[in-house]
């Protein structure tokens, strides 16, 4: 667990990692020089593209979905919760952490393309490092951040887990 301030700037400062404008940190660590081109547009893009990303100290990451699917990996830190609001309005809350210390942790999680999700540490206090790999690779124009109340209006079960999650609630902006 992160303890200080200084063992995160560690962190951020040994894998170069930059402010997300979802929350947390993170590095673009691989993008696929194969490209391919989206179904029904004809524009190519890269293949896949991979990440680092990091939340500490109560961050997280707030509602957004993308066009393609995202599998999450697990590398170090405390567990983290992946929520996941599907089309139907099921709300489904992965634990992606060391499988082999939390029983109920998982490696992987997979958030299938056009999904709302989220993500935040189990322990505010501690940190979670996951990396990120996107296919087809994950390009900023296709990226979406939730407005809370259009999330509201499709998720109002949900409510409180949306309000605690969106943009607007970070504990941990960076500046």
């Amino acid at each position: 667990m992160i303890t200080s301030a200084t063992e995160k700037a560690e962190l951020i400062r040994r894998f170069d990692l930059q402010p997300h404008p979802e929350g947390g940190f993170y590095r673009e660590t691989y993008r696929s020089a194969a490209e391919i081109k989206r179904q029904g547009s004809g524009e190519t893009r890269s293949a896949s593209t991979a990440i680092y990303y990091l939340l500490a100290d109560g961050a997280h990451s707030a509602w957004h979905r993308i066009r393609s699917d995202e599998v999450w990996h697990f590398y170090a830190g405390e567990p983290l919760y992946v929520h996941v609001l599907d089309e139907a309005g099921h709300l489904t809350s992965h634990r992606l952490g060391n499988a082999l210390t939390h029983a109920d942790a998982v490696f992987q999680v997979v958030v299938p393309a056009g999904q709302w999700f989220a993500a935040e540490c189990v322990d505010p206090a501690g940190y979670a490092l996951a990396g990120c790999t996107v296919a087809p690779g994950f390009e900023f124009s296709e990226f979406e951040l939730a407005s809370v109340d259009a999330l509201l209006a499709d998720y109002p079960a949900h409510r409180d887990i949306v309000m605690r999650l969106g943009p607007a609630s970070r504990a941990s902006r960076p500046a």
